[in-house]
């Protein structure tokens, strides 16, 4: 069975097709600067090697179906006819309290999910572009959506409600939803698998961290709480995102400055974080050159970065009643040992002991990075969304069977 995974962003069309009887991946790119000019899709041969084929895009259609005829074309190709993807599975970040769980794409469900535009009006609409081109070029092949929120579903109401009138939860439905849903799911599954033990009774702490971030404390096998909140704002400290701030400093700076809502949320969301705090970068690779040469901004923007995370997994570690497993993942968590290693220091008192050696050896690979002797095992999982949403997918189509 061949499926196509697709994410799609304002501008831009991730995918990957897997083989899923052997869970490989054939073919994978991306589309970049859709509707702008210099419009180009990026792919990755067989052999590593990166190819770049420009072409004008100026809608998620015509940016689908150029993928489509490159899966096929003879110099590029990796199947030979569109009727091998036997299924598409979407990302769509926004379920709201509709969806728990993937499912299969129907017109009733296009519905609802334009019903989560106003929470997410930056990514459902472009994630409902590329369900609607499908439709148009493959009307036959089924399609399924596989949400960033539906892993959080699980949460208590007393972790997910936030503290403001409750007429507000139930006119617009304010409350913690959370988000990278998928990666929390995928890497906390693989861990139980990579350490041979069962989710059951076992309390796990996953932290997803890149240029957005977020951790998630999961019990049974199930979210119990999580970092980020009606939108992907609140929580860590991220890339350009400000993380969890004062809602008094939020209206206090809107009337020093003169923001709008509009101007405060670009604030909040694309100038501050990393970035904001250091003025060198939203990279955590540039910041750590910064950080090397002594520059005192950056060192800041560094140790507040690391202390936020140490401090989710504190609460999260109470909110479980202790903690087993510590997962790191996310481009940061995976590739640098540094980031791993300042946040657990420090947490010796839970049983936390890292094994510097091996910590630093590791970069996106499975491992364990505690010592033999540390009563929390603290391991490095790679995430794969695109395989989760492709093992969605099939065990949706094979339940129709």
């Amino acid at each position: 069975m061949k499926i196509l995974v697709l994410n799609c962003g304002s501008s831009s069309i991730k995918y990957k097709l897997f083989d899923m009887d052997s869970k490989e991946v054939v073919a994978q790119g991306g589309i970049e600067k859709i509707g702008l000019k210099g419009s180009f899709l990026k792919l990755t041969l067989p052999d590593g090697e990166k190819k770049i084929l420009e072409k004008d895009i100026p809608e998620h259609t015509v940016g689908i179906e150029f993928i489509l005829n490159t899966l096929v074309s003879p110099e590029y190709g990796a199947i030979r006819s569109l009727n091998e993807i036997n299924a598409v599975g979407h990302r769509v970040v926004h379920g709201g309290e509709r969806f728990s769980e993937s499912v299969l794409i129907d017109k009733e469900v296009i519905g609802m999910i334009v019903a989560c535009n106003d929470l997410a009006p930056l990514h459902n609409p472009a994630n409902l572009k590329g369900i609607n081109a499908v439709a148009a070029i493959l009307p036959d092949v089924p399609q399924v959506a596989v949400f960033d929120t539906a892993f959080h579903q699980t949460m208590p109401d007393y972790a997910y409600m936030y503290a403001i009138p409750h007429e507000l939860y139930e006119k617009y439905a304010v409350r913690r939803y959370g988000f990278h849903g998928t990666s929390h799911r995928y890497v906390s599954q693989r861990v139980c698998k990579f350490l041979n033990v069962s989710p059951i009774g076992t309390r796990i702490i996953t932290c997803h961290i890149g240029n957005g971030g977020s951790v998630s404390a999961i019990k049974d096998g199930k979210c119990m709480d999580t970092s980020m909140g009606l939108t992907p704002l609140e929580g860590l400290m991220m890339g350009t995102r400000s993380g969890d701030i004062d809602a008094g400093a939020v209206t206090f700076i809107m009337d020093k400055e003169g923001l709008t809502t509009t101007g405060m949320s670009n604030l909040l969301n694309k100038k501050s974080g990393v970035l904001g705090v250091s003025g060198v970068s939203s990279d955590m690779r540039e910041l750590d050159a910064a950080c090397q040469a002594g520059n005192p901004r950056a060192l800041l923007a560094e140790k507040m970065y690391y202390y936020r995370i140490k401090k989710y997994i504190g609460a999260y570690a109470a909110a479980l009643g202790g903690v087993d497993i510590i997962v790191f993942t996310g481009g940061v968590g995976e590739n640098q040992a540094l980031c791993r290693q300042e946040v657990c220091s420090g947490l010796g008192f839970m049983g936390i002991e890292i094994d510097k050696e091996v910590n630093n050896k590791v970069r996106g690979v499975e491992a364990v990075v505690s010592t033999p002797a540390s009563k929390v095992k603290v391991a490095v999982i790679p995430t794969d969304e695109e395989l989760m949403i492709a093992s969605d997918t099939m065990a949706i189509l094979n339940e129709r069977k």
